[in-house]
Parts: structure tokens; C-alpha cells; sequence
């Protein structure tokens, strides 16, 4: 970024947990931060509460997931950004609050886009194709030359995405090559924006009536938690595709489980109610399902980038620049979101307990 910060004399305040700052700031990401400010390099746990207290009158910039209410923002008059590394937006932030001060709550969760779109078309060919199947038959000597009676092509079907955030539009490109019916839904995204990209707007069950493969890509909401289940899942074609990649509760979990036991659908499935995901899960071992234990963003070579986002943007508000590289939490939306925090916190919860 050529945005030239000027040297600034605040605290920049780290708090990363469960980040390990080692994985998310190279050295040369580091050396750039150290230039914007006296960087206090805590890890390895969350930052006790006296600490934040401590340093949160000279902060300009805070680094992590620690509980902001409105009394702790007031103790941080100096505060120019906050960037949750977790890449999520919790509900233990004054997001109104930080609004009306000016202070952008910022999110790292587009890194983790390219590789979770990757991964969730790689399940869907595979289950299409029933590779893993396959595999599996053919380790176990049960193999039949050309045994593809049930398998389907993705080329020329209708495919669907339930949402159309970051990963959302990250996917698209991939399945363009696929497919020129790419349906959409997503209600905080305006109908007008997806036709402008050459996207069908869809209501949800035209999603599942229509595509051959739906992927479930949405953040949980007050709106649409467990909203889907077995009545969309009969709308399909049987044996088509479900991809659950983004949060296990925007569906009725069970009833997915149920769907693919039966043969009604296959489904993916990289996220769970549980997670760690709970030995005698009956998820684990039911047929018609392709399962992975949140595992789709999780590459290495990416987790720098969480720190190259920060540093970026933190270069730029210290400018007088708007943040260009990570996701601000929006007022009117955030609110609305049930993300769930690694850690036991609320936002009235000013002591952190690991």
C-alpha cells in the first residue's frame, strides 16, 4: 500500500488469543507495525483485564478479541481502530458505540475466503462424483469398473449460494466456468447488485427447487438460525448436493443429517453444532456426506495475510485514509449476528478468563 502513516506516539495493543502472533505477523509485517506505534506484544492467552485497563488510555489501535463496552471505550480516547484477528464480529464490542465515535471494527475473515472456496468446490465435485466413495471401495476391494450409475456433472447445472459475503464472492468465479445459472440469495445484498454481476437473485426455496448444488455460505443471524431443513432439503432433485461451510446454525442439523441418511441429499460438512466435534456425533459416520472438522480455511500460507490486512489498514486510518483490506463491521447489520466467540465472553464481561 503506498500510504505514507505518520509515526505515531500511541500503545498499539495486542490481544490476539487464540491467534498466535507468530503465525499471523512475518517479521517484515511486524517491523511495519513497530513504525506506526509502541507495540505491546502480548500472547499466547487472553490479556488480563488489568493490562487492557492499564495501556487503553494511550491506545491507538487494538488488536484482538478483548471485551470493549462503553465504559472501557471511554478509558481509550485516543482509540483509531480495532481489528478482531479471530475474524469474527463478537458481541462483546460496543458496535453503536464505536460507530458514533468514528472508530472502524474492523474483521480479517476475507483471507480465509479464496481457500474456503477452493475446498467447498472441491466437496461438491467430489460428492458429485462420489470420489470419496470410491476411494473407499477401491481400499476395500469393492470396487466396479465404471461405477458412476449416480454420478452427475456440475457443467451446465443450476448451482446455488445461500449468502454472498466474502466467501460468497470469492466462489463465484470458480463456478462461473460450470455453470451460467449461478442463483443467489441473500437478503442484505440488494437484487439489483447480483444482476448487475450477471447473478440470478433467488428466494430460498427457488434455491434448493431449482440447483442441483446448494452451498451454505451465510453468517448465522437472529433471522436465520435453523431457518433450514427438511422441507427445502425434499425440494431437491434426489441425490443433489448440500455444502455446509460457514455455520452450523443456519441449518436444523439433525434434519440435514437425516436428509443425506436417507439418500434425499448428499451433503459436506466442514462445521458443526459442537465443535470440537463430540465423539458420539451421529454425523460422523452416516452415509452420503463427505465430512471435514472445520478444516476448509485453515492453510498456512494464508495466516500471514491476517497480519499484512491489519498493518495495511492501520497504515491507512493513521493517514487519514478510509480501511481498504479487511471487513468493517457495518451498524445497521452487525448487530444481527450470532458469531460465536473461541473464548467465554460478553459485553458486559470485563475479565477475561481463558
Amino acid at each position: 500500500m503506498s500510504t505514507s502513516a505518520p509515526p505515531a506516539d500511541g500503545v498499539i495493543l495486542l490481544d490476539p488469543f487464540p491467534r498466535k502472533i507468530e503465525r499471523i505477523f512475518d517479521e517484515p509485517t511486524k517491523r511495519r507495525l513497530e513504525k506506526l506505534g509502541r507495540v505491546l506484544w502480548h500472547d499466547g492467552c487472553p490479556a488480563p483485564a488489568e493490562h487492557l485497563d492499564r495501556h487503553l488510555p494511550e491506545a491507538i489501535a487494538l488488536i484482538g478479541q478483548s471485551p470493549l463496552d462503553r465504559a472501557r471505550l471511554d478509558r481509550a480516547p485516543r482509540l483509531r481502530a480495532i481489528f478482531n484477528v479471530e475474524s469474527n464480529f463478537l458481541p462483546n464490542v460496543d458496535y453503536a458505540e464505536c460507530h458514533r465515535r468514528g472508530i472502524p471494527v474492523l474483521s480479517t475473515a476475507p483471507v480465509y475466503a479464496r481457500p474456503v472456496a477452493e475446498m467447498v468446490l472441491g466437496m461438491a465435485i467430489a460428492l458429485a462424483r462420489r470420489m470419496h466413495e470410491a476411494d473407499a471401495a477401491v481400499r476395500a476391494g469393492r470396487e466396479f469398473k465404471g461405477d458412476n450409475h449416480d454420478s452427475f456433472l456440475l457443467h451446465g447445472k443450476a448451482l446455488a449460494l445461500v449468502g454472498y459475503g466474502n466467501l460468497g464472492r470469492a466462489l463465484v468465479p470458480l463456478l462461473r466456468p460450470f455453470s451460467r445459472e449461478l442463483l443467489i440469495h441473500d437478503p442484505w445484498v440488494h437484487p439489483s447488485v447480483l444482476r448487475e454481476q450477471d447473478l440470478i437473485p433467488a428466494s430460498l426455496d427457488e434455491c434448493f427447487t431449482r440447483a442441483r448444488v446448494v452451498f451454505l455460505l451465510a453468517a448465522n443471524t437472529s433471522e436465520n438460525t435453523g431457518r433450514i431443513g427438511a422441507a427445502h432439503f425434499a425440494r431437491m432433485q434426489p441425490g443433489s448436493v448440500v455444502i455446509l461451510a460457514s455455520r452450523a446454525e443456519l441449518v436444523n442439523f439433525p434434519e440435514l443429517l437425516a436428509a443425506a441418511a436417507s439418500g434425499q441429499i448428499r451433503a459436506g460438512v466442514d462445521v458443526w453444532p459442537v465443535e470440537p466435534i463430540p465423539k458420539d456425533e451421529p454425523g460422523r459416520n452416516l452415509p452420503n456426506t463427505l465430512v471435514q472438522a472445520h478444516r476448509c480455511g485453515s492453510v498456512p500460507e494464508i495466516q500471514t495475510l491476517i497480519g499484512q490486512l491489519v498493518v495495511d489498514d492501520l497504515e491507512a486510518i493513521l493517514a487519514g485514509l478510509p480501511p481498504q483490506r479487511c471487513q468493517r463491521a457495518a451498524v445497521e447489520t452487525v448487530g444481527r449476528l450470532r458469531s460465536k466467540p473461541v473464548g467465554a465472553w460478553s459485553l458486559s464481561d470485563t475479565t477475561r478468563r481463558p
